[in-house]
């Protein structure tokens, strides 16, 4: 029956009374050395709450990491903060002009610079995007 206690861990309570919010939200110091004491008592083989939360992020594969992801998840950004499409996480839609025109500039700083280095159709599909996202920005803006 003592071996199960032990399994078990414990539970720090602390009862003290505070006398401001501040002193509410500071971290104890034995809170903070149980903490590091579970994560070191938890065996390699049992993820702990930080990495299964990470695993639901990767349920499919990440796509390759080249010019054209880059820009498609630059105007992705930039089509959920016009509201044209929904948020992924919420699947909420909402309009955020200052950031949306930000991402905007970003790529249009990109094309700037990379002028020269990106091959016809990396250069085609920025000039194609931004073309876009500008048109769209315009409407926005002008609250059509």
């Amino acid at each position: 029956m003592a071996e199960k206690e032990e399994d078990k861990g414990f539970v720090i309570k602390d009862k003290r009374r505070f006398t401001s919010e501040e002193e509410a939200g500071k971290e104890t110091r034995a809170e903070s050395e149980a903490g590091k004491e579970e994560k070191a008592e938890r065996k390699p083989s049992e993820p702990g709450p930080e990495k299964k939360a990470g695993e639901a992020g990767r349920e499919r594969p990440l796509p390759e990491v080249s010019m054209a992801t880059f820009i498609f998840s630059l105007s992705s950004s930039a089509l959920v903060l016009l509201g044209e499409i929904q948020e992924p996480e919420t699947n909420e839609t909402h309009v955020d002009l200052g950031l949306a025109k930000q991402i905007i500039d970003t790529l249009g700083m990109l094309e700037e610079k990379t002028k020269g280095n990106l091959d016809k159709d990396e250069e085609q599909l920025l000039k194609s995007v931004l073309y876009d996202l500008r048109m769209r920005y315009v409407q926005k803006s002008s609250g059509k």
